[in-house]
């Protein structure tokens, strides 16, 4: 085996191009694949910058071409030669004008055939991929991504440091204050009996500097999340976090607005216009029935209630009598691909995620025709075709219920129909949802529960209502969505403790509770506190969308899958009885 003893590399593989011919260069990476053709030696080598040709021919010293010929996929070789062009060029690669004629190669390491062959668009299940994690990750694709992320986080860094943001680390073993997902614990050693948490956001710490004084702060934070997963979620991910004294809502969707323009010039080359659109939650539920919709298409929620005001059909009847409502979307063209069966699959998609029925409106021949037209009176149906603005070929789903039924059910089916229909068009729409409920109602204790975290200021105009009508109060809260994905969300920070006080109370929480979860920081806001507010935007779900990959396991590195598992390490694994005994832990269930 050779080494690098008086080698030094100068060039990547894939940087290498026709106005290099002539020049002496030395490379390293792995065999892609080898092509021995007699005479010829043509070996694919592949580092993270991409792929160069190397060749061996009539004029390579015989020693080098023996060795070259006994070369094979993933093998570890260092190569020095002279840059030349192809006689067989090719565009599938930035390199293919070129190859590099070696006069001199080394073996630094040989490789048994891998579980896999490392290319793109592989047929190999993720499940064998994430075994062999460190080969999957020598795929193009995955280090493309993965650079991409690399990228983003040097723009955020760049961005937040040039507009005067401190990075601060804060600590990664705190007090378990568990608010939504549950927290994972560590046990602490030399206290028995008591447990760290691993933060699930850096929330506390940096409202905490705002009140030492740092003005803003800025951290790509690790954070951890005791949850199920999904394909944008993972138990650990990494959000650029941030923070902001002496500022209100739009000074900090201003500045984050500058971040995406930022964003998108560097890692797409596109200038994105500002400001972006602001939807309500309100509204954005009303139109699009999501509070993260994807605005990239229409299809937006219509309001039916006074149209069928009266209707025979008691479906819709009921549900306005009860004080809900009658919605639709309607699908422009959708009756030909929205054959019968296929209705009566989003008939059942709409039973499992809520609604009673949905009915529908099919216009295929000259006249509509509808699931419920022997309950309508004359004329009605075509009022209502009328009200939705249909035309033959159109297909309408309508649901009726309370809203909290109606429009997320409707919202859904509108983003099933549309990539069911491949009705989505390329490209990115950003947009904020701000002004979200303060509170929602937890049917199960009959309280009014934080939408967000305590310490979200609500509007101004709003306070009056804290006890007399909480439904109706609405906060300085906000989020960033891309393409139905949220990006980042934040809000405004209550500053003031006796208004603090006052939403704890709101929230039911008792003094012994508010002194146990937070009450260093509920000390700390008597010291002088100024009016401050942040977000976190999660750099994996971004990386994600400006990869166009689907699953946040295309943007990580080590990713976990479903259970939360490993399958490389085996992660989680058990510990050795004396680990236990140190932590004063005895185990009660294992698998």
């Amino acid at each position: 085996m050779d080494n690098l003893k008086n080698f030094r590399r100068s060039d990547f593989c894939g940087t290498l191009r026709v106005s290099d011919v002539g020049r002496t260069v030395s490379v390293c990476g792995w065999v892609q694949r080898q092509r021995d053709l007699g005479g010829l030696i043509f070996v694919d080598l592949r580092d993270k910058t991409g792929i160069v040709q190397l060749s061996f021919g009539d004029e390579t010293d015989r020693r080098i071409f023996e060795k070259a010929s006994a070369l094979r996929s993933e093998w570890v070789i260092a190569a020095t030669g002279t840059v030349r062009e192809r006689e067989s060029k090719t565009s599938k690669i930035p390199t293919g004008e070129i190859e590099i004629d070696v006069t001199e190669l080394r073996v630094l390491g040989e490789a048994e055939t891998p579980p896999f062959e490392i290319v793109d668009n592989t047929k190999t299940g993720e499940d064998i991929r994430l075994k062999y994690r460190y080969l999957d990750l020598r795929r193009p694709e995955l280090q493309k991504n993965l650079l991409m992320r690399h990228e983003i986080a040097r723009v955020a860094r760049n961005y937040f440091y040039e507009n005067g943001f401190t990075e601060i680390e804060t600590p990664m073993m705190i007090k378990s204050t568990p608010e939504g997902a549950r927290d994972y614990v560590v046990p602490s050693r030399v206290h028995p009996g008591k447990f760290y948490a691993l933060p699930q956001s850096p929330q506390i710490y940096k409202q905490l500097l705002m009140l030492s004084g740092f003005d803003r702060y800025i951290q790509l934070a690790r954070c951890f999340r005791d949850e199920d997963l999904r394909a944008d979620r993972q138990p650990e991910f990494t959000q650029i976090d941030l923070e902001m004294s002496f500022v209100d809502v739009d000074d900090i969707l201003e500045m984050l607005e500058g971040f995406v323009a930022r964003l998108m010039k560097e890692i797409k080359g596109v200038d994105y216009p500002m400001p972006l659109p602001r939807l309500t939650y309100a509204e954005a539920m009303r139109r699009y029935g999501s509070d993260k919709p994807d605005t990239r298409f229409g299809m937006e929620i219509q309001d039916l209630s006074d149209a069928v005001r009266g209707s025979t059909f008691p479906v819709f009847a009921d549900a306005l009598a009860a004080g809900g409502s009658v919605r639709a979307i309607a699908v422009t063209g959708g009756a030909q691909k929205l054959t019968r069966k296929e209705i009566d699959k989003l008939v059942d998609h709409a039973k499992g995620i809520g609604a009673k029925g949905l009915a529908y409106i099919r216009w295929v021949d000259e006249a509509p025709g509808c699931s419920f037209n022997k309950f309508l009176a004359e004329g009605e149906l075509d009022a209502l075709c009328a009200a939705l603005g249909m035309q033959q070929g159109d297909v309408a789903l309508i649901c009726a219920d309370k809203d909290k039924v109606v429009l997320p059910v409707l919202g859904a089916l509108r983003l099933k129909v549309a990539k069911q229909l491949d009705m989505i068009p390329e490209g990115y729409n950003f947009l904020w949802i701000v002004e979200f409920p303060f509170f929602e109602y937890n049917e199960e204790t009959g309280n009014w529960d934080a939408m967000h975290h305590p310490f979200t200021m609500p509007l101004e105009e709003c306070l009056p209502n804290l006890e007399s009508d909480p439904g109706s109060v609405r906060a300085k809260a906000y989020d960033l969505v891309v393409n139905g994905t949220e990006l980042c969300s934040g809000s405004i920070r209550i500053s003031d403790y006796k208004l603090q006080e006052k939403m704890f109370d709101a929230l039911g929480l008792t003094e012994e509770e508010i002194a146990a979860k937070f009450g260093f920081l509920v000390d700390a806001y008597r010291y002088g506190a100024p009016p401050h507010g942040g977000a976190g935007i999660g750099l994996d779900r971004l990386s994600m969308i400006l990869c166009g990959t689907d699953s946040l396991r295309d943007v990580i590195a080590f990713p976990k899958v479903q259970n939360a598992s490993e399958p490389m390490s085996e992660c989680p694994s058990t510990i050795d009885q004396l680990q236990l005994e140190e932590l004063h832990i005895q185990c009660t269930q294992t698998e």
